[in-house]
Order: C-alpha cells, then structure tokens, then sequence
C-alpha cells in the first residue's frame, strides 16, 4: 500500500460499544481510513468481505458465532492486511509474541492505534503456519505452546520449542541454536525470549545465555562453572544462577 492515499477498512467487532468507538477513532484521527463496512459476526463478516476486500480488516478474535479464525479461513486468500483487536489477557498476548503477529489491544490509546496501523500497511501476510500457532494457542491457553515464530532480518521462521537448544545475545538481537546444528539470527533481545520462554523449560543461566534444560548433559563446578550441552557444547553459568541450575538438575534427576 502506498502512502498518502485513502485506505479501505472493514471492523469486525462484536460490541457494539466497542466497534463504535473504533470507528469514531478512525474518522476522527486518521482521516486517510475509509470504512466501507462494520460487521459484528462471522457471517456479516462474510457478506461484507464477500462485497469488497479492504485494505485493513480489523478482526476481533472472539465473536458471538464463532471466532476471527473462522473468518479467514472463509477466505484462506484474502489479500487485506489485518489488525487483530483483543482483549487485555495475558494469555492472548503470549499467544500473539509465539506467533509473531501484531496486534492492538483493548483499552488502546491514540497512540497504539496509530502504531498497529503504521504496522499494518508494512506488514507481510501472516502465513497459515503462524495463524495456526495462534489459533491453538488461544483456543487451549493453558496448553503449553509447541512451536514458536522467529523473526529473522528478511523472513519469519516456525521451529518446534524442543528443536531449540539455547539463545545468546548478540547485542539487541539473538542467536537461536537449533538441534540440527542451524543457527537463526532473530532481531529481539534475548530478555525477550527469556520472558517469553520461562515457563516452558527454558532457562537464563547468564546474562548472555538462555538454555533449554532438556538438553543440559552435566553442571561442571570446576573453572567458574559451566555447563555441558547434549550438543557439546559448552555455556557458562553466571554466579547467582549456579543455585538454580544446581536445583533444576537435582529436579530432573528424581
């Protein structure tokens, strides 16, 4: 989309309050978006994109008869760039950063809608690898996510959480050390991943190294103390985080 021309949108959102004042900050602070329709189903949705494919589509995740998912999959080529409008949850948010996907959330300020909207106009279609990861992850929350989405310098990359070996930080960005020997270059910090990554079995042993323990081979207390991957290779382990490797070992040799 190029800019500085007027922009076709569709809101699917089904609160009525909600969706009004989407559509009455729109109008009022981007006068560059056309709204050419408002739906608050899976099936209005359907009619109005059956008419005309906006530039935008606003999707709201959860709606009376069904879900933003069954919206797309209606139209599994749709060509518009799409915002998705959730909730506060932290389930959903957890849910989009494993994905990759952007989204804006409700309550939002001027500000964040601006942002999804400059987001939008430069995104890529989101694949339907990472619209599925997504969707499980949303429709089962307390299911611990299988595959994460990792943005690279020129393309978006799906792994499974076991194929991960460990992360080092490389400056701003992050080095992902796979099973196989592959190593992806993701441009986010790795207190990122480190925060996303906790809960499922994956831990900061130093300030530059997160390590998946499924794959620790020993602890070696000797030389500052570091640790030994299934791989061969070698991590070291910082101070204050020798007490927590030691007890995870302890934990996975019960």
């Amino acid at each position: 989309m190029k800019p500085n021309i007027m922009l076709t949108a569709i809101i699917v959102e089904d609160l009525t309050d909600a969706l009004q004042l989407l559509k009455s900050d729109l109008e009022s602070q981007h006068p560059d978006i056309k709204i050419i329709a408002t739906a608050q189903s899976v099936v209005a949705a359907a009619k109005a994109l059956r008419k005309q494919e906006p530039d935008i589509l606003f999707l709201d995740i959860m709606l009376g008869d069904g879900t933003g998912f069954d919206v797309l999959e209606i139209f599994p080529k749709l060509s518009s760039k799409i915002i998705f409008v959730t909730a506060s949850d932290e389930f959903a948010i957890k849910a989009f950063k494993f994905a990759a996907i952007d989204y804006v959330l409700k309550p939002y300020s001027d500000q964040e809608l601006s942002e999804a909207l400059a987001r939008a106009k430069a995104q890529l279609q989101p694949s339907q690898e990472r619209l599925n990861i997504l969707k499980d992850s949303l429709v089962s929350p307390h299911k611990p996510p299988e595959r994460i989405s990792l943005h690279t310098l020129d393309k978006i990359i799906v792994v499974n959480l076991d194929e991960i070996v460990r992360c080092e930080a490389d400056s701003n960005n992050t080095k992902f050390y796979l099973q196989d020997g592959q190593m992806i270059f993701v441009t986010k910090t790795l207190k990122y991943f480190a925060d996303l990554l906790k809960p499922y079995g994956f831990l900061r042993v130093h300030q530059s190294h997160l390590i998946n323990i499924k794959c620790i081979s020993a602890f070696i207390k000797t030389d500052g103390g570091y640790l030994m991957l299934k791989n061969g290779q070698h991590v070291p382990v910082s101070v204050r985080k020798k007490a927590d490797v030691i007890e995870i070992l302890d934990r996975m040799h019960r």
